[in-house]
């Protein structure tokens, strides 16, 4: 159905006795506009900035703590997952986590040598509206950066691209994305309803991934900044982890650039 029709709205309702007023339900449904023009963010960021240095699960140890800080990387929550931010602290950075709605020379003030973006709910054009000035600030300093889901799609508007609703999103583990470097096709963990139109791109970004489903956009990259996003989840847990390295890339654009 989803497929065939695309996403449906729907209510999930619970009655300890079993009994509901279906017209009710019906009614409040059809109030409501979906999705499309929702900025959530401000619903999920955090309120304040905090240090995270809570490392990835390991089989003998459980979660680690990091101690090293060689570079400092600042993570703008827009309702970002553990993993991820689990999965910068293992790279042996000091990570600073700040809101969603935190202003470009509050985030050069923290002196950071990478900024990452995090994935998060809603529309991407609707949280756009207070985000966008500050990542096309980032931009401009030239600082390693990193966006994930809805940073990927929020990092493509700021830089002139647009998006728009899908018919169906992509969720759930087992997407083929292809690597167009190399030819290489990953598997990747999805959950997303909204995407990059490839044709609206400027010529100084690359798109470097692509659904292998729908041929959608999974990756940027920029050509004259150290500045890389992609659509799915690489910390995605329990997996599939075929891009982990992601990781690794951006510490080396930290290390390079720092």
């Amino acid at each position: 159905m989803l497929r065939e029709k695309g996403s449906v709205n729907a209510i999930i309702e619970y009655k300890k006795n079993g009994k509901f007023n279906f017209k009710k339900i019906a009614k409040k449904l059809k109030k409501w506009e979906g999705i499309k023009n929702c900025d959530l963010t401000r619903e999920v960021t955090r309120n304040k900035n905090c240090l995270w240095n809570k490392t990835i699960w390991s089989k003998l140890k459980g979660y680690g703590y990091n101690n090293k800080k060689k570079y400092h990387i600042v993570a703008i929550d827009y309702g970002a997952k553990d993993n991820i931010l689990r999965n910068l602290a293992s790279l042996g950075c000091k990570v600073t986590v700040v809101p969603a709605t935190i202003k470009a020379n509050d985030i050069f003030k923290l002196k950071p040598n990478g900024i990452f973006l995090s994935n998060g709910p809603g529309d991407p054009k609707a949280t756009g509206k207070f985000t966008i000035p500050t990542i096309k600030q980032i931009l401009k300093k030239k600082i390693p950066t990193f966006g994930i889901c809805l940073g990927h799609q929020i990092l493509a508007i700021a830089l002139g691209g647009r998006t728009k609703k899908m018919h169906h999103g992509h969720r759930g583990a087992n997407h083929p994305v292809l690597e167009i470097g190399t030819g290489k096709v990953i598997i990747t963990v999805q959950n997303h309803g909204f995407e990059v139109l490839k044709n609206s791109l400027p010529k100084n970004v690359k798109i470097s991934y692509k659904s292998l489903f729908d041929g959608s956009v999974e990756g940027l990259e920029l050509l004259n900044n150290p500045v890389f996003s992609v659509q799915y989840h690489p910390e995605a847990s329990p997996g599939p982890h075929d891009h982990l390295g992601l990781f690794k890339k951006f510490y080396n654009l930290v290390k390079k650039n720092a």
